[in-house]
């Protein structure tokens, strides 16, 4: 298959000028055509190196609209926002980060029908695209935003699996793979997160935006939205610092954001930096590498950076924390803010710790995210609003 996700900044640099002159009318008539591994000619494919921060928002929308008009680039801007939109969703409100990881742990312990999930799994369900899916998806660590769609769909109304054991499959698979754009994106298809309204995959148009690839029998004829309990209210926005402030630190980079280059300026007090990537030991291959890749890219950049070499461990815990400051011969720590997920739990619970050792943390949020995640407090046509002064706050140009 031939997909091609180098793992590095200037990979996702050289991605983003290649695209840009697509990023307009092309981008908005085929974005929804799936044409397989070897064929995806109208979307960016710069979904690792955002979701990784190798490459930042305001980087690609100016890098876009230097180049078309802000009606022409309309939905392409748009596509960018639906991730930071995710975001800030579920920042105001952690709790659905909680309820997804305690039912799909109910889910592995408790669904009667182990063979299904595995068939599933393992793209051997006799349903055609889902098994090709299946298999595109653990063998290159990537599925167009269509495909996942219609996964998402059959494997909840078709098959009548579990829709956290699929999301917890995508979370272990895909190399883009970001706690709140996959688990809201799957509720949204189950009909969880717009109440009622669910997203049902039908064989036409499988067929018609996979160019005839694909055209699959039996699929459900109707999608029943799932229930759940109520959900809590969106809270506020939780205070972060949006400065690094005075004194030496040790710059500690976490998978959330790999590019703190962008948002620590050389001319920091930056005395050490330390990469620390927490393996997942159940992802896949792709998403592995992908991860073991950019964290050495990301070392190389810093060491000239910086001006320093940088130290990369593949674990994130309070001992290695307070051994990498304790060589630094500092006691203060800053990293880029870690939106709800692993990485911000991790560092949640080492807290405490590092405050026993006399070591304070500090999460600098990125200007982008504290304009933004606010106004996620609905559905993304009233966040969609806010898109065109946020932009012009930003100093990106919104004619």
């Amino acid at each position: 298959m031939a997909y091609q996700f180098p793992a590095t900044r200037a990979a996702g640099i050289k991605r983003l000028a290649t695209f840009v002159p697509l990023a307009g009318r092309d981008y908005a008539a085929g974005r929804n055509t799936d044409n397989g591994p070897e064929g995806q000619a109208h979307v960016s494919l710069l979904s690792p190196y955002l979701r990784h921060r190798m490459i930042a928002e305001p980087e690609v929308i100016r890098a876009v609209l230097a180049r078309h008009s802000s009606s022409a680039a309309e939905k392409y801007i748009q596509e960018v926002l639906w991730r930071t939109y995710w975001k800030g969703w579920l920042e105001l409100r952690p709790a659905i980060w909680s309820r997804f990881h305690d039912e799909r742990d109910r889910m592995r312990a408790s669904f009667p029908d182990a063979r299904a999930i595995a068939a599933a799994e393992g793209g051997m369900t006799g349903i055609d695209g889902f098994d090709d899916w299946a298999r595109e998806l653990v063998e290159t660590g990537y599925l167009h935003n269509h495909a996942r769609m219609w996964f998402a769909s059959i494997w909840i109304f078709t098959l009548r699996l579990p829709w956290t054991l699929g999301a917890d499959f995508f979370l272990r698979h895909l190399i883009d793979a970001d706690p709140a754009s996959n688990t809201l994106s799957w509720r949204w298809v189950a009909g969880l997160q717009t109440a009622g309204k669910t997203y049902l995959a039908t064989a036409d148009n499988i067929a018609r935006f996979t160019g005839g690839r694909f055209a699959p029998k039996g699929l459900a004829r109707a999608a029943v939205a799932l229930t759940e309990a109520r959900i809590e209210a969106p809270g506020a926005l939780p205070s972060a610092p949006a400065s690094i402030g005075a004194g030496l630190s040790l710059l500690l980079v976490t998978a959330e954001d790999m590019s703190p280059e962008t948002l620590f300026c050389d001319a920091a007090p930056i005395s050490a930096v330390s990469i620390m990537i927490e393996p997942d030991l159940s992802a896949g291959e792709p998403a592995k590498r992908f991860m073991a890749e950019a964290a050495n890219d990301t070392a190389c950049r810093l060491t000239t950076y910086y001006r320093g070499k940088a130290e990369v461990s593949p674990v994130i815990d309070a001992e290695s924390v307070i051994a990498a400051a304790e060589s630094a011969k500092v006691r203060r720590i800053v990293t880029a803010y870690a939106p709800v997920g692993p990485v911000a739990t991790a560092l949640r619970e080492m807290v405490p710790t590092l405050a026993n050792a006399g070591i304070n943390l500090y999460q600098i949020r990125r200007p982008w995210d504290t304009r933004f995640w606010p106004h996620a407090k609905k559905g993304f046509f009233a966040f969609k609003e806010q898109i065109p002064a946020g932009l012009v706050a930003e100093g990106l140009a919104w004619p």
